[in-house]
């Protein structure tokens, strides 16, 4: 595989290159790719599909590459997300993005708010995390409380910039004035699901954004894996090896949420419009998929607008950087996207919880 110089290296002495040289290539990239969307590693897989070894080797290629975002979250992996990511004492040029969500057993309340970030830091072995997220809505818990809680996290220094996920569009508007008026810390970044066949949030949510400047970053844009097209909609029925969709505690909520027929049926036509549009050179679905996500999408460069890469091999990976840094699409593919997505529109999954 030659994603990167030296991938055959240890783990351990990767981590430790000159930090002149990470930091170069991060303002080599903003540079020359300034109005594209910025890439970000997700680490949903770190400690899980991708243990401690094979994590940093990933991040290593990552920033070589000349990225600088990780984006983590307190409940990956039961917390080994965040504990391998502190392990590989990365150079403060790299950005670090966490989560407090309200899910088993946590809630947004001020002190599970305080405790979840708290013990984030301390498994990342940082005093200040870069971007500090609340993962999803506590509909059981004021809001107010919970952004009170977090101005008073910022105020002592505990992380940079806050960010808000799985939102619907109304509460964001509704959280911003309460920032406004109470003059707290205001969220400046939203990661919601987005992606070439699923575009619920084009309509009403990227506007709402885009009129209290907030950027976007996109999660899934590969769909959990269903537009790397290695999958049928016949395979929910036999054993199949683990992955997204299978042999693991969110493989539900993946089908539930992509698993349709009308989405298999947009795939094929996205298929069969490579075929004609490049013949014998045609790309991948994936590398098309992603190709969409960084030239025909709403996302915005000049505006910070990102694209998160989720990945657990190193192939998965290379793969998806080789096509970020790649062109735009023909029109016809572009053409079939949005078919697929007027296929899909009528069921596709919420971009709020």
């Amino acid at each position: 595989m030659q994603c990167a110089v030296g991938v055959g290296l240890s783990a351990a002495r990767r981590l430790f290159l000159p930090r002149l040289k990470t930091s170069r290539f991060i303002q080599l990239r903003s540079m020359s790719q300034s109005k594209l969307p910025v890439t970000l590693l997700g680490s949903m897989a770190f400690g899980g599909r991708a243990d401690a070894h094979l994590s940093a080797q990933l991040v290593q290629v990552f920033l070589e590459r000349g990225h600088g975002e990780l984006d983590t979250a307190f409940m990956y992996n039961d917390g080994q997300a965040e504990t391998i990511i502190g392990n590989m004492q990365l150079p403060k040029t790299v950005r670090i993005a966490t989560k407090a969500n309200p899910w088993e057993g946590k809630t947004l309340k001020p002190e599970s708010v305080r405790n979840q970030l708290e013990t984030s830091l301390k498994r990342l072995r940082t005093q200040c995390v870069d971007l500090f997220y609340l993962h999803a809505p506590d509909h059981q818990n004021p809001i107010q409380d919970t952004l009170q809680a977090c101005n008073e996290l910022h105020k002592e220094g505990k992380f940079k910039e806050l960010g808000l996920s799985n939102y619907a569009s109304w509460e964001v508007a509704e959280i911003y004035c309460i920032c406004k008026h109470n003059d707290w810390v205001l969220p400046t970044v939203y990661q919601g699901m987005y992606n070439a066949t699923t575009r619920q949030v084009e309509t009403e949510l990227l506007p709402c954004l885009r009129y209290f400047g907030i950027r976007f970053y996109a999660y899934n844009p590969l769909a959990g894996g269903l537009l790397t097209g290695k999958y049928h909609y016949e395979d929910k029925d036999g054993a199949q090896p683990a992955g997204r969709f299978f042999g693991n505690s969110w493989a539900g909520a993946y089908r539930d949420r992509y698993w349709k027929e009308s989405h298999f049926k947009g795939l094929d036509g996205i298929q069969k419009a490579l075929e004609a549009a490049y013949g014998s050179e045609k790309p991948t679905l994936t590398s098309a998929a992603v190709r969409w996500m960084y030239h025909h999408s709403h996302l915005k460069g000049d505006l910070g607008d990102g694209v998160i890469i989720g990945m657990s091999s190193m192939e998965q990976l290379c793969e998806n950087l080789t096509a970020a840094a790649e062109g735009p699409l023909k029109q016809e593919v572009v053409d079939a996207f949005k078919h697929a997505w007027d296929l899909v529109a009528h069921e596709c999954p919420n971009y709020f919880r």
